[in-house]
């Protein structure tokens, strides 16, 4: 057997195939190995990718959960907003519509009408501190549109400077003003491009002494329009300069300065401006140098429209009038203006009492607000149109709740007017007097 298998292993063949085999099994045995290897490595990928996997349904999920808190906390500033105009607001109007009563008294002394125009002056003054305060919270979260039409830049300015003239005239300080051809037209939202300069020459007012001098200039080119507004105020600091219409950027204060400020004003602007497809610029040498702002906007192609010309004024007529309001101080205030003017006015100090009221009788005129104690405006409102039958009074709705779509709401529940607090007398009155005329007289 010992010589048979001698002879078998010295048998070149046989070992050529021994020797392949074992070739054959180190290749598979090394196969093995690096199937193994790559088993182990694919198990490892897999279990970061699934680890990875994980941490990316994590993410989302904590994206998810900081977007709907960031919506919560961005609802909850807006509602806030709201709440905070609409209390701030209710105030504002009685002190509005009392300095009016004053400026509307024929035996009223010179002093007294003094202090009524400096009271009504102020009131404007917090209205547009609050305004600007509401509009920097709108822009930051998108809820501002433009209402874009063909606007004659002149009449836009002219407006501006209509609206701070009593303040510049109360300082004593001087406004040179250069408008440009009436020919001169922009596109724009006409109440917002308003706002941008009333702002920015409100502001020039406020940064400039007593006495001071102020200069609002425009010039049209082919493609542009630029308009400027100069001061000789206390100037801005350099190193405030490149942040000035940053929100709440103000410069530094000094004890003398008679007017505070919010530190949004600027900011809105230049948002403004941005909406409107321009740029605006601030330029200083440095403090007690003055300031320049300058507004560059596209310049529209054609004329703007012309204004509708209104129908003479006519004699005031008597209107009997529901007035629906829980301020005991506005309500007064509101109802004297009224009835001073001819009206017959009766009050109801909530909303159930108020809708009591307008279906147990007859009215030309509904005012009410909308914040009421019982059953809010908007559904007196709406339960009242619902119920009644004959002709409708005329309901304007007269309340410190001032976000657009406050007013969008108050429109749908069944108002004809949406007034924000605080109202001028001129404006309240003119809106009722804009009310349908009564189908039958009231005798006193």
């Amino acid at each position: 057997m010992r010589d048979g298998l001698d002879d078998a292993l010295s048998d070149p063949h046989l070992l050529r195939r021994i020797r392949a085999l074992e070739a054959e099994l180190d290749a598979a045995q090394l196969h093995a190995r690096r199937q193994a290897e790559e088993r182990l490595a694919l198990e490892g990928a897999l279990a970061r990718l699934r680890e990875a996997n994980e941490h990316l349904v994590l993410a989302t999920v904590n994206a998810e959960y900081q977007r709907e808190d960031a919506e919560a906390v961005n609802r909850r500033q807006n509602e806030f907003l709201a709440m905070l105009a609409h209390e701030l607001r209710n105030p504002l109007s009685p002190l509005a519509m009392a300095a009016s009563l004053l400026e509307r008294d024929p035996g009223a002394a010179p002093q007294q009408l003094k202090l009524a125009r400096v009271i009504g002056r102020q009131v404007d003054h917090m209205a547009r501190l609050l305004d600007d305060l509401l509009d920097a919270a709108r822009i930051s979260s998108g809820k501002i549109t433009l209402d874009v039409e063909s606007l004659a830049l002149a009449d836009v300015l002219r407006h501006a400077v209509e609206t701070v003239q009593p303040r510049i005239a109360e300082r004593g300080q001087a406004l040179d003003v250069d408008l440009p051809s009436a020919d001169v037209a922009v596109a724009g939202d006409k109440v917002r491009l308003a706002q941008v300069f009333t702002n920015l020459l409100g502001n020039a007012s406020k940064y400039t002494g007593d006495g001071g001098r102020l200069r609002l200039a425009a010039q049209a080119g082919a493609d542009e329009v630029v308009v400027t507004i100069a001061d000789n105020g206390t100037g801005i600091a350099p190193e405030v300069l490149p942040y000035i219409f940053d929100l709440f950027t103000q410069g530094p204060r000094s004890l003398a300065r008679s007017e505070g400020g919010l530190g949004v004003g600027l900011n809105v602007v230049r948002n403004l401006v941005g909406m409107h497809r321009g740029v605006v610029e601030a330029h200083s040498d440095g403090p007690g140098c003055g300031s320049r702002f300058t507004v560059r906007l596209p310049r529209a192609a054609g004329l703007p429209a012309a204004p509708v010309q209104s129908e003479p004024a006519q004699a005031t007529r008597r209107r009997r009038i529901l007035l629906v309001e829980d301020n005991a101080d506005a309500c007064a205030t509101l109802a004297d203006i009224l009835a001073v003017e001819g009206h017959d006015v009766v009050c109801a100090a909530d909303g159930r009492a108020g809708l009591a009221h307008a279906l147990g009788e007859r009215w030309d005129v509904i005012v009410c607000d909308i914040g009421l104690p019982g059953l809010d405006g908007l559904a007196l409102m709406q339960a009242l149109r619902a119920q009644q039958d004959g002709a409708r009074p005329y309901a304007i709705a007269l309340t410190g709740y001032g976000q657009p779509d406050d007013a969008a709401r108050g429109l749908a529940a069944g108002f004809d007017r949406y007034l924000v607090k605080p109202v001028g007398a001129g404006a309240l009155l003119a809106v009722v007097a804009d009310a349908p005329a009564p189908d039958a007289t009231f005798s006193a």
